[in-house]
């Protein structure tokens, strides 16, 4: 889902790409490259290396992607839909966007191509990308979920790195079957954005052009965190 009333991002790169990049980096750079981004406020890093099926569906010749997941914030997520919270959230997304263009210009000038991948074009699924890392879930709310939370943003960079760290299995999958038992988005939606068996509605929710986060605000993955749900889903399950 796009969010219409964001605004392209002005080009911030202040380096060219290498014209001869590199294809591996250190452990000691990936992490010093780690704690920039979250001296700027990122939430934290995750990777994806896109599959070759993957790629051949959304026609694109890259495949290294550094993913940057920055705290939406809980004040603005909190106010009713209006005008003013659409700025808001457009104001944010505008400075994690500058700073993922630092980011990728830190890649640059150490050898490695960065290229931000506009979050606005439709030609690829930033979330179907998400996903490739086995670090997110979609939820029932069709919002997409990392272990750091369900109120994130995220940017992301196309590279020229080929050994990013990667997660063999998604430990998130159990999620899936938390959310089919749950249903708080569905029974509290104010939009009616599900129909009569919990599925989503894309065209009927709001939060891509209203600012809705109703759906955000009730899901305990948010009022109470990943870790504390997941207890209480095993407990569940005994």
């Amino acid at each position: 889902m796009r969010l219409r009333y964001h605004q392209p991002i002005p080009n911030f790169y202040n380096q060219e790409n290498p014209h001869h990049p590199n294809k591996f980096i250190s452990d000691d750079f990936l992490n010093e490259f780690r704690d920039i981004a979250i001296a700027s406020n990122f939430a934290g890093l995750s990777y994806s290396k896109l599959s070759d099926e993957f790629k051949q569906e959304w026609d694109i010749d890259w495949d290294n992607i550094i993913i940057l997941k920055y705290f939406m914030s809980d004040e603005i997520l909190k106010m009713e839909p209006s005008k003013e919270k659409c700025k808001l959230m457009d104001e944010e997304f505008q400075e994690f966007g500058s700073k993922t263009f630092a980011l990728a210009d830190i890649l640059r000038e150490n050898g490695f191509k960065a290229d931000l991948i506009n979050p606005l074009d439709d030609r690829v699924s930033l979330r179907a990308i998400a996903m490739q890392s086995n670090d997110a879930i979609i939820t029932r709310s069709n919002m997409c979920m990392f272990k750091e939370g369900l109120n994130l943003g995220f940017f992301m960079i196309q590279t020229s790195i080929e050994n990013l760290p990667s997660n063999p299995e998604n430990e998130l999958k159990w999620v899936e079957d938390y959310c089919s038992t749950c249903g708080v988005c569905v029974d509290r939606c104010p939009e009616n954005a599900f129909d009569e068996d919990g599925n989503f509605l894309r065209r009927q929710c709001t939060a891509h052009r209203e600012g809705c986060s109703c759906c955000i605000d009730l899901c305990p993955f948010y009022k109470r965190g990943y870790d504390k749900v997941k207890k209480r889903y095993l407990r569940m399950k005994k």
